[in-house]
Order: C-alpha cells, then sequence, then structure tokens
C-alpha cells in the first residue's frame, strides 16, 4: 500500500478528522482487506476531487446511496432500491459524464401574453442513460411505488435491460471487450432530482461491493 493510501486509510479511520469526512464509511469491514482497499481507492480519488470548486456523484453501492457532493460535503442523497453492476473490476479512477439525460423541454408560444412557466423538476425524464468516459454506462430506472401499471412498465423495462445482455452472450461474431455497466433503482422523484443535478462532464466514483447486485 502506498504512504498516500496509508495516510488516506487512517484520515478514514479517524471520525475527528475534518479530511476524514470526505470518504468517511462507517460501514467499514475492517477485518476485510478487499473492503479496505476500495475505500481507499475511493477516498483517493475523492481527495482529488473535493479539492476542486466542483460537484461531483459519489455511487455508493456498499449503502446503496448516490451522493451528490461538493468540497467532500454532501449536497443531496439519493437512496438506491436496487442495483446491478456488470463487470465491476473495469471500473477504475474517476469517470466524466459526457451525456446529460434528455428534458423534456415545452414548446414555448411567442404569442402567448402570460408568462410561461419554466423548465422545472416535474420535466425531467425517470427512465435514462447517463454515458461516461472511460466507458461507464449507467441505466436510471424509476420504482414504481404503489402503482400497478408503473410496476409492470418498471419491471418490463428491467426485463428488456437483462434480456438485450443475454442476447448479447449468443453473438456469432466474436464480440468486443466488454465495459462496464450500471443499473439503478431509484424513487421516480429521485429519478427526477438526479437528472436535474448532472452536467456535462460531471465526475463521479463508484465505490463498488462485494455483491455483483442488490
Amino acid at each position: 500500500m502506498s504512504l498516500l493510501a496509508c495516510v488516506l486509510l487512517l484520515l478514514l479511520l479517524n471520525p475527528s478528522s475534518h479530511a476524514g469526512e470526505i470518504g468517511a464509511f462507517p460501514d467499514l469491514n475492517l477485518k476485510d482487506p478487499a473492503s479496505l482497499q476500495e475505500a481507499t481507492r475511493v477516498l483517493e480519488e475523492e481527495v482529488k476531487l473535493a479539492s476542486r470548486p466542483q460537484t461531483y456523484l459519489l455511487i455508493d453501492l456498499v449503502t446503496r446511496t448516490i451522493h451528490i457532493k461538493g468540497r467532500g460535503i454532501d449536497l443531496h442523497r439519493i437512496p438506491i432500491m436496487a442495483w446491478s453492476l456488470k463487470v465491476p473490476d473495469a471500473i477504475k479512477g474517476t469517470h466524466r459524464l459526457h451525456t446529460r439525460p434528455p428534458v423534456n423541454r415545452r414548446k414555448i408560444d411567442p404569442t402567448a401574453s402570460v408568462e410561461q412557466e419554466p423548465i422545472s423538476l416535474a420535466d425531467m425524464p425517470v427512465d435514462y442513460t447517463l454515458s461516461c468516459t472511460p466507458p461507464l454506462t449507467i441505466t436510471v430506472l424509476s420504482s414504481p411505488g404503489d402503482n400497478p401499471l408503473q410496476w409492470i412498465e418498471s419491471r418490463g423495462k428491467i426485463w428488456w435491460w437483462e434480456l438485450k445482455e443475454w442476447a448479447n452472450t449468443f453473438s456469432t461474431e466474436q464480440p468486443p471487450p466488454e465495459n462496464p455497466s450500471l443499473r439503478l433503482e431509484v424513487s421516480t422523484e429521485q429519478a427526477q432530482s438526479l437528472a436535474w443535478s448532472v452536467v456535462d462532464n460531471m465526475p463521479l466514483v463508484v465505490r463498488r461491493s462485494a455483491d455483483k447486485n442488490k
């Protein structure tokens, strides 16, 4: 382990340290070397991001939480209801968003005599895909809640997504190296909140879990 990693690990385990707030993981299993290594990797990346005046995402699959952060401080937290990650070993370092979710922009009537409402949270999509560099595809799906029709629609989208992934394994051609993909299921309101918050070139870090899905 590098000297920097050792210092960061000490900060991580010291709750009174201000720097430790950047990557404090109260759920960390200190007896699991793999968990310690992953926490240190994430903390190293977050220290770099927190040193600049920018917002960034920390997608924590262990605690099932999306953190929207700035300067290491939580600005907003989004609970993850379910997730699935493919090719987790290909996730390294910091990724950057290069496509934002499409917005359902309202048509402006130039002849209207009254002031028209600007775009709001309600105009944000509830299901969308975020593409990143280095390659990482994040599919965000909204939870159906208590609405049975929404449940059927949501399950159908997930099954279709999984069917396409399964069909790709039977391709007759030599498939290209598989890139990592992450599916996140959140509430409808939180899916719109995330779509509202992300910007072009926004950095993000994923804290991986020992599980492949949860």
